[in-house]
């Protein structure tokens, strides 16, 4: 496995697997790995990748003033491990001033769907993440990037942004990975009390509960004032339960389409999101997908 903390490195083991003729994929993280990432490693080689590279950086960009950069949960020598364990081919592990060099001074701007719900809670995070994912497709030009369903805004975005750039990538995103009692798998879990751990998961039974509003003909506002009701009277934030349209993350009364139930909410000092997928077959009927 080559481990690579430099631009050039990567390039270099990247070269020389492409000179072997092997199909790249790309799984960027920013670390303290759980199986939802590793799950990614798979589809990369179910997707046919022979040489499979993922990044572990923690993003300063993305992560606004009041939030918790500096106490993201690290481990690098687990995640090498556990990368190790899973026969992945290069891991990048660039420092802040490989990919952010003083005097950087490029950011780009993904307009629309960056701006609902995750956007406008954190102003500038979007901004961070794009400038990012695009600054490690050009050093690893892979041939495919998986990234996540949890983060459905996030893959929205950086679809967005591929199709609008025409960039050489094709993208896949990989269901949410689940605790056993539907809680979303996340690094910042390991955030939570004990009892906070325990509370968790009524976030998740309370977008089922939206899902199942929706299979019975609810309208928008019902389907949300459901999964609100859900978490009544529970020691939790809201920050935000709907039900939006998951190419532009607005609200929408169509029931056409693919639909979203998503969430953020806050457990004890922990920010949750998560998102329940509804797919609507040429029957017209309503089926969740997780």
């Amino acid at each position: 496995m080559n481990l690579c903390t430099g631009v050039d490195e990567i390039r270099d083991a990247l070269r020389a697997a492409r000179a072997e003729g092997l199909r790249i994929g790309f799984v960027p993280t920013m670390g303290f790995l759980h199986e939802g990432h590793l799950s990614l490693v798979d589809l990369a080689r179910e997707r046919g990748c022979g040489f499979v590279v993922v990044s572990i950086f923690v993003n300063p960009t993305q992560f606004g003033p009041n939030e918790d950069f500096s106490r993201y949960p690290r481990d690098e020598a687990r995640d090498v491990a556990l990368l190790e364990a899973r026969c992945v081919d290069a891991i990048f592990l660039p420092g802040i001033a490989t990919v952010y060099p003083e005097g950087h001074a490029t950011r780009v701007r993904v307009s629309g769907v960056s701006a609902p719900l995750e956007g406008e809670r954190r102003p500038g995070h979007f901004e961070g993440v794009a400038t990012v994912v695009l600054k490690l497709f050009n050093i690893v030009q892979p041939d495919l990037a998986v990234f996540g369903r949890k983060d459905a805004q996030q893959c929205a975005v950086i679809d967005r942004m591929v199709r609008d750039l025409d960039l050489p990538v094709e993208l896949a995103f990989g269901e949410t990975a689940r605790e056993h009692d539907g809680l979303a798998m996340s690094s910042r879990n390991a955030y939570l009390s004990p009892e906070e751990r325990a509370l968790a998961p009524r976030f998740h039974a309370a977008l089922s509960e939206g899902v199942a509003a929706v299979r019975r003909g609810a309208s928008t506002d019902e389907a949300e004032a459901t999964m609100t009701n859900a978490l009544r009277g529970l020691p939790v934030e809201i920050d935000y339960l709907r039900l939006v349209d998951p190419r532009t993350f607005l609200a929408t009364e169509s029931r056409d389409c693919e639909l979203l139930a998503v969430g953020a909410i806050r457990v004890g000092r922990t920010r949750l999101i998560d998102n329940l997928r509804i797919v609507a077959p040429s029957d017209g009927a309503t089926t969740p997908a997780t």
